[in-house]
């Protein structure tokens, strides 16, 4: 009998993938709430109507989760994995001051595992639908011999739209404007190879019933966005603090202006033990240091944007040194 040649028995399933987009069908239209979009979703392209904003500038943005994602698979934390993607992507649209509209996702796969498929576009869905952002597509990639059985290559992309005249512009920044932080719900998701790096050296350094706060999703800075608008207070700058934490997102933005910025001792249980094995600037040019997000604003704007989220505080100045420098204090 002769070798079957179909593209099943190379180890694709075209008609399981098709059931499975059908299957999320229900988790994707919960993204669908306050916008929606143009036409039906499943076409070869997504579109959105862009006719409520008077002048609209389209922004744009890609991410994954990193080398985190090993740990999640490991640990089967596959809905944080899918919260950690929509937030790597949607604050950074967030900080030009734009909506973000429209998320989709790329999974690849060496087989089709349903419930695992699934699993990550709930985590996606249940951020996706905070903030009001359309899951519009996404493309799963069924790959044997490529990527291995039990991994998965993500990535994310993320539109947004604003209103040109409300993008924020950090050439407006001064002298004496603040930097305000506002806190992270841990490492999120940059830095984790150095962190896997740690735990190979001491594999017991994270206690069995500490791994889910360890491996917490990134935060969603939406709230603060919305409260920053809501007050009306004039921010100069936002940014989200991924790799080379807070001095490189920074200096991103200031340029020649430079800030000196004071943070309390950060990491309790299991991050703090990580972060014993790391000198302050090793890990200050590589981790958030328990920041996630800032906002610069006026000088006389600190107390009412540190209102917006509990913890939240001023890290310290805009200073004219030229360079961000992060002390941490006694």
């Amino acid at each position: 009998m002769s070798e079957e040649f179909t593209y099943r028995s190379a180890g694709v399933d075209i008609e399981k993938a098709a059931a499975l987009v059908g299957d999320i069908g229900e988790l994707r239209r919960r993204t669908e709430g306050k916008r929606s979009l143009m036409q039906a979703f499943g076409l070869f392209a997504a579109s959105y109507d862009l006719s409520a904003y008077r002048e609209p500038v389209i922004v744009t943005g890609c991410d994954g989760v990193g080398t985190k994602l090993e740990l999640l698979l490991e640990h089967d934390f596959l809905e944080i994995a899918g919260m950690d993607l929509v937030a790597m992507n949607v604050n950074d649209i967030l900080t030009t001051g734009g909506d973000p509209l429209l998320f989709l996702d790329y999974i690849g796969v060496g087989r089709i595992e349903e419930e695992k498929i699934r699993r990550l576009v709930a985590g996606m869905v249940t951020y996706l639908e905070s903030c009001d952002c359309i899951l519009a597509g996404g493309e799963t990639a069924e790959m044997p011999g490529v990527v291995p059985d039990g991994m998965i290559e993500l990535s994310g992309f993320c539109v947004g739209a604003a209103e040109k005249p409300d993008l924020i512009d950090p050439s407006t920044i001064a002298l004496g404007d603040l930097v305000v932080g506002y806190p992270s719900d841990g490492f999120h998701a940059n830095g984790w190879s150095l962190v896997r790096k740690v735990l190979a050296k001491d594999p017991g350094l994270v206690e069995p019933d500490e791994w889910r706060s360890f491996l917490a999703p990134t935060r969603l800075y939406h709230d603060v966005v919305a409260g920053l608008r809501r007050e009306a207070i004039p921010v100069k700058a936002m940014a989200h603090i991924t790799g080379g934490g807070l001095p490189e997102n920074l200096e991103r933005l200031l340029g020649e202006k430079g800030a000196a910025l004071s943070l309390p001792v950060w990491g309790e249980g299991a991050t703090g033990r990580v972060l014993s094995y790391l000198t302050h600037a090793e890990a200050a040019k590589t981790f958030n240091m328990g920041w996630g997000w800032v906002a610069i604003v006026g000088p006389d704007a600190g107390e009412r944007a540190c209102s917006l989220l509990p913890g939240a505080r001023v890290l310290g100045e805009i200073d004219g040194s030229g360079s961000v420098v992060v002390e941490v204090e006694a």
